[in-house]
């Protein structure tokens, strides 16, 4: 396992850190002893930072990390969000009230007194205009509540942004081989200011598994049934914004150019790491055996330039013009 800087807080943690969407819901069924499995395989791995959210499984997710901690004892960090409890979710609804609530509610999932990473969980854009909102997240920081935060973006803009107030330590940001806009410019400003970047979505919703194909179905309450087009959240959330059928051709590419001794799953990964900026990709995993096929692509060699290459040329070809635009 590689680890690298998270921001300026001091930790150092694993460059392939665990998302916890997948073991709280919308991914289908959840079998919360093999999600338990899973969080357990993951330490053993090296992985020591994993992200979560308190409307994951409306609060499972969090729950299960506290078991995690407990039970491992493991010097682990667990970032977690708040703000999509909110219904509707809405600018106002960013509040002192509204989040110091939410805080509350993810401490004593957590069990702890302190949030090691709080992020605002991707709200609305105007939000991102308003240093009263930060301004709150710097109280709950004097008052002990959170260690650090951060926030969870889904457009370059917002991150850019955000990145202007002093204390916002990671962005959690789409990054993956179809979603390649914020290497533009995005890195280069997150590397002078020292702010982290958690690279969420990084196998694109299972479609850069390439274990997808086209007559695959996925369960009632799998995001990739009911959100192809964006409505529960944003589209771009689930397979990357990018059409199911052009994802697939675009698979079948990349598999031509996959390195042998990898897997799919393992290039889009190391594919991520390439990038210094990045401090860490964030794969989910709701059984032991994928946590060990995910996070073992850590310790694989670079890529080479050719590879890289060839990578950003079916991207230029075959996705850009559907998603580079829009976030």
């Amino acid at each position: 396992m590689q680890y690298r800087e998270l921001g300026r807080t001091g930790w150092k943690v694993s460059a392939l850190s665990f998302g916890a969407w997948a073991i709280g819901g919308t991914w289908g069924p959840v079998d919360e002893a093999e999600s338990s499995a899973a969080l357990v395989r993951a330490v053993e791995l090296g992985v020591t930072f994993f992200d979560t959210a308190d409307v994951y499984g409306d609060g499972r997710s969090e729950r299960l990390l506290a078991k995690l901690r407990k039970e491992t004892r493991a010097p682990i960090h667990i970032a977690t969000k708040a703000g999509r409890r909110l219904n509707p979710h809405v600018t106002e609804g960013y509040n002192r009230k509204n989040l110091t609530a939410f805080v509350e509610r993810s401490l004593k999932n957590l069990e702890t007194d302190r949030l090691d990473l709080l992020q605002l969980h991707c709200p609305p854009t105007p939000v991102f205009y308003m240093p009263e909102v930060f301004g709150v997240l710097d109280d709950l920081t004097a008052a002990g509540k959170i260690q650090y935060y951060g926030v969870s973006v889904e457009k370059v803009e917002e991150a850019l942004k955000a990145i202007e107030y002093p204390n916002v330590q990671s962005v959690q940001i789409i990054f993956n081989l179809f979603r390649q806009r914020p290497a533009d410019l995005l890195f280069e400003q997150v590397k002078k200011r020292k702010v982290g970047i958690l690279a969420r979505v990084p196998l694109s919703s299972g479609m850069l598994t390439g274990k997808l194909k086209a007559e695959s179905s996925f369960a009632a309450d799998d995001h990739r049934a009911f959100n192809r087009e964006g409505a529960a959240f944003d589209r771009g959330e689930t397979f990357s914004g990018v059409d199911y059928a052009t994802g697939l051709q675009a698979v079948e590419e990349l598999k031509k150019i996959c390195p042998q001794g990898m897997s799919l799953t393992q290039f889009a990964l190391r594919w991520i790491l390439m990038f210094d900026a990045v401090t860490c990709a964030i794969p989910g995993a709701k059984r032991p055996s994928q946590a060990e096929e995910n996070f073992s692509a850590a310790d694989l060699p670079p890529l080479s330039e050719e590879t890289m290459q060839a990578a950003r040329s079916i991207y230029d070809r075959m996705i850009r013009p559907l998603v580079h635009h829009y976030w």
